[in-house]
């Protein structure tokens, strides 16, 4: 399927965003060769997820997709920065388009330099809101763990982890 060609060819119902997905990432995302991973760990194969979830419709499919799976007590969603920020925002973009706006929260690897040195960037939260952490692709886990580690840390819930991939090399067990 040609990428240009997808304009007119994006899924309207939720059953068909799944495979609608897995083909953008087929195409744009899948890559073979000798690849070192954000875990350490060798690779013969890398998906690149941002190639998707800056995508035009990818984003859109994501945003639709995942705005469905969020349990109704979702507060805002929220993702390690860099690898989330892209799926964070498109779905709280199509959250406020389905009149049930979800904020977004973009957690940094370090805490800002200056400023407030926060390491959880968006809306301040009541203490014990729901959040739901997204993840673009999960190896080990340890991202979105850290994720998980820094909302507790703000006093925030975090009952459930979302990824688009698993690479099925432990890191959903984490969670």
């Amino acid at each position: 399927m040609n990428i240009q060609s997808q304009a007119l060819s994006m899924p309207k119902d939720l059953p068909t965003l799944r495979p609608f997905l897995l083909d953008l990432f087929c195409q744009l995302a899948y890559q073979e060769g000798d690849f070192v991973l954000s875990s350490g760990q060798r690779s013969s194969y890398y998906i690149n997820g941002k190639q998707v979830t800056l995508h035009p419709q990818g984003a859109l499919a994501i945003g639709r997709l995942l705005f469905s799976m969020l349990p109704a007590d979702t507060q805002a969603v929220a993702g390690l920065t860099l690898g989330a920020d892209p799926i964070v925002s498109a779905v709280s973009i199509v959250s406020a388009l389905e009149n049930c706006p979800i904020p977004g929260l973009i957690i940094r690897k370090q805490p800002k330099g200056h400023g407030t040195k926060a390491y959880i960037e968006g809306p301040t939260l009541p203490t014990g809101a729901k959040v739901v952490v997204l993840e673009d692709v999960v190896t080990t886990g340890q991202s979105a763990m850290k994720a998980v580690d820094r909302l507790k840390e703000a006093g925030y819930q975090v009952e459930l982890v979302i990824a688009l991939v698993d690479r099925l090399q432990g890191g959903a067990e984490l969670y």
